[in-house]
């Protein structure tokens, strides 16, 4: 009689059950869903601030992405960078040296926003506002300018007023603080994308960040809305990472999208060469699952229109 040792290891071994060869068949049918799936842009443009105070949270990696994954499906997108750091306009490919007209020049000078916007090198429905180092400034020069919070906001309102082509989504990616260049785009955007890392200290200032979206929306901007929640850097291995995003499903049932954003090397690697994930690797795990948010939030446009108004939804998820 066999021992169990030697019958197992008789047994024909299968690829099939491995690990790699499920998650190779799980990215093959998320690529056949996303071939066929249903996208219905509105007509309406709809404008974004993607903010979270909290550093190193994939905010600047989210905005760039979502905007490439919205144009892969037939989207026309405008990023308009507001971090000084200049990051966005870096993954996507577009010029910001110090002597480049930039968001600086629109919020402080009054530059028609017409005047800054460039064409993204990976299509020409991909358009950039670009920032730079001359952003760092902006928020003192702000503190005395008139209207120093609906700047942003006038310009874009102009922009998109004069336009020839549609525009269907605005991203805005903001820096890393709670100060005028945020409240510049809180007041400027009609929803909130706020990506949440899931680990330790996820929620950690979220509170504080929500205490200041309320404010805009009584003070500067009744129309804000928080829609959404995206779920970054995750890695399924870890009981950690399952139970903060569980955490944050529990505060905010109708916010977080079901679509979640993977640890990926392709995701960082991307931007080191002027490109985001969707153009550097499009078959890539973190570009499935960037091209899989944007279709949800497009999806969601008629949903939007139906939900409860802004307040109530910020104050039931905090």
């Amino acid at each position: 009689m066999k021992q169990p040792d030697e019958a197992a290891a008789e047994a024909p071994f299968s690829f099939d059950d491995t690990p790699l060869a499920r998650e190779i068949a799980d990215l093959s049918a998320r690529r056949r869903v996303l071939e066929s799936a249903d996208v219905q842009l509105t007509g309406r443009t709809r404008v974004l601030t993607v903010s979270n105070q909290k550093g190193g949270v994939g905010k600047t990696t989210t905005a760039v992405n979502i905007a490439a994954a919205m144009v892969s499906v037939g989207a026309r997108v405008l990023v308009i960078d507001l971090d000084p750091q200049g990051n966005a306009s870096t993954a996507l490919g577009v010029p910001h040296t110090a002597d480049i007209p930039s968001v600086y020049d629109v919020l402080i000078d009054e530059f028609p926003l017409a005047d800054i916007v460039q064409v993204s090198p990976e299509s020409p429905n991909l358009l950039c506002a670009p920032s730079t180092i001359h952003l760092a400034g902006a928020e003192i020069e702000l503190v005395s300018q008139v209207a120093r919070e609906h700047r942003l906001r006038t310009a874009l309102d102009e922009y998109l007023a004069t336009l020839e082509e549609h525009i269907d989504f605005v991203l805005i990616d903001c820096p890393p603080s709670l100060g005028l260049l945020t409240i510049n785009a809180f007041t400027a955007a009609g929803e909130l994308l706020i990506p949440i890392q899931c680990e330790y200290y996820a929620l950690e200032g979220l509170s504080q960040l929500l205490g200041t979206v309320r404010m805009i929306q009584k003070h500067l901007n009744p129309r804000l809305t928080l829609s959404t929640i995206l779920l970054t850097m995750y890695d399924g291995r870890t009981r950690l990472a399952q139970q903060v995003a569980e955490e944050v499903r529990e505060h905010f049932p109708k916010e977080v999208l079901q679509s979640v954003i993977p640890r990926s090397v392709r995701v960082s690697e991307a931007p080191s060469f002027g490109q985001t994930v969707i153009a550097y690797d499009g078959q890539s795990a973190g570009a499935i699952a960037y091209r899989e948010a944007a279709v949800e939030i497009i999806n969601r446009d008629s949903e939007l229109a139906a939900a409860p108004n802004a307040e109530s939804k910020i104050e039931g998820g905090a």
